[in-house]
């Protein structure tokens, strides 16, 4: 069964982007180390140091898909038909861009207009055993609210933005939800890499 976990590189207050959408200082630890890997798309190499080499290869291997937002697609232009992280994904949508899927007729791409259990629902028959990684801070927060995550990832930055358009979860509409304590603590540089698990019952 799969497990779902929502993902981001997080600065040390809360955000994965700044207010014009750019991401600041959030991603240089992906290129401040000597041990080059290729992206699995092929599309770009990333330099890490030796513990976020090792924490970088085993995530990546692990997944089996991905679920976003509309946004994150828009912006990205659904990444040219192919994610970096080379897995289908699973976008959550009001309405299937039809012009970008005639476009990209073999893309592993997958739209849902069914709300977002509906997606997770998809992105695990199609991860099987795998990872089911959830990125995107509007539909990581619903998935949280719904009791479909079973964790939550953070590449943890020391970098304070001060105010941002985009925090990880944002404004839950919920009670606080409750996290175990974290089953991967792993310092990089310029980065820590943290694993919690979601607890299912709250105190």
């Amino acid at each position: 069964m799969s497990t779902v976990q929502a993902q981001a590189i997080m600065s040390l207050d809360g955000y994965v982007a700044k207010p014009d959408n750019s991401i600041g200082r959030l991603f240089d630890w992906l290129q401040n180390g000597d041990v080059a890997i290729p992206t699995p798309a092929g599309d770009f190499t990333v330099h890490l140091t030796p513990q976020s080499a090792e924490h970088w290869q085993r995530w990546v291997s692990s997944l089996g898909a991905l679920v976003c937002g509309r946004t994150l697609f828009d912006v990205t232009d659904g990444w040219q038909g192919r994610h970096t992280l080379d897995v289908p994904i699973v976008v959550v949508t009001h309405q299937v861009p039809t012009d970008w899927v005639e476009a990209h007729p073999d893309a592993p791409f997958y739209f849902v207009t069914e709300g977002v259990e509906a997606a997770i629902t998809r992105a695990k028959e199609l991860a099987g055993d795998r990872v089911v990684t959830v990125t995107g801070g509007t539909i990581a927060r619903q998935c949280l609210e719904l009791g479909l995550l079973d964790e939550v990832a953070v590449d943890l930055v020391p970098v304070v933005m001060g105010a941002g358009n985009r925090p990880f979860f944002g404004e839950l509409t919920s009670e606080d939800v409750l996290l175990g304590n974290p089953t991967v603590c792993i310092q990089g540089d310029r980065v820590v890499h943290l694993v919690f698990p979601v607890q299912r019952t709250r105190d």
